[in-house]
């Protein structure tokens, strides 16, 4: 079973976690702090990290950053209500996904399954379909689904499980606009609720991991009020 790092530094709400997700068949180890997780994240990762973000001597947003310089991790935040900004904060550094606090064990569980599915995807892709061709080409894009690279231009663009998801989506079919929900669909499983600012935030981030390797990058089009695009060379 997949193993899932707990970050925390209440020891209540870890033991909470741990017992919750342990009941699913899950494996589980666990931080008090942002510092002490992230010897053990890089040096031997999980499956699956989630990350509260008030923390002390390292925060959730800053071990988040200095994951993302190592490590594509799946990342789930916990955030408290009134954290709002610290949620879209969050996903644009590249959180996969937020759950608010006080959240229900069904949610928790349901998310965790959501995003560890997201991140088996693009691994399995390959075997949908024998006969499918395993590297998406689009103009200077290359992606491929069974090794979860991206190339733009032959340069490696490092994506998160969700940004893949959504990129793929676009330029599956390059011209055809993609509404949020359906782009909700292609990287969210259908039983998670997220809401538009989570694809606009999702897409932002995308922009500018491709506009640090390319300034002139412009093919994911914005159509105001309908969705995005991915543009037709």
């Amino acid at each position: 079973m997949p193993t899932i790092a707990l970050v925390d530094d209440d020891r209540n709400i870890l033991t909470s976690l741990r017992m919750v997700l342990e009941a699913e068949g899950y494996k589980t180890r666990s931080y008090n702090d942002g510092a002490s997780a992230l010897d053990g994240l890089t040096g031997e990762p999980p499956d699956l990290a989630i990350l509260d973000i008030k923390m002390p001597r390292m925060d959730g947003m800053e071990l988040l950053r200095r994951l993302r310089q190592k490590t594509e991790l799946p990342v789930i935040f916990l955030t408290s209500k009134d954290e709002e900004i610290d949620e879209l904060f969050g996903l644009k550094m590249g959180a996969d996904d937020y759950i608010a606090k006080p959240f229900s064990q069904r949610l928790l569980v349901e998310r965790v399954k959501a995003v560890l599915r997201r991140a088996q995807q693009p691994r399995d892709a390959s075997t949908e379909t024998s006969a499918s061709v395993k590297v998406l080409e689009r103009g200077k894009l290359a992606m491929d689904p069974e090794r979860h690279t991206c190339l733009w231009d032959g340069k490696s663009v490092t994506l998160t499980v969700t940004e893949f998801l959504i990129l793929q989506a676009l330029a599956l079919r390059p011209g055809v606009v993609k509404s949020r929900d359906a782009l909700m669909d292609a990287a969210y499983d259908d039983q998670v609720y997220v809401d538009d600012r989570t694809i606009d935030s999702h897409i932002k981030r995308l922009r500018k991991k491709f506009k640090a390797v390319d300034t002139t990058f412009d093919v994911i089009e914005t159509l105001y009020g309908v969705g995005y695009r991915f543009k037709e060379s």
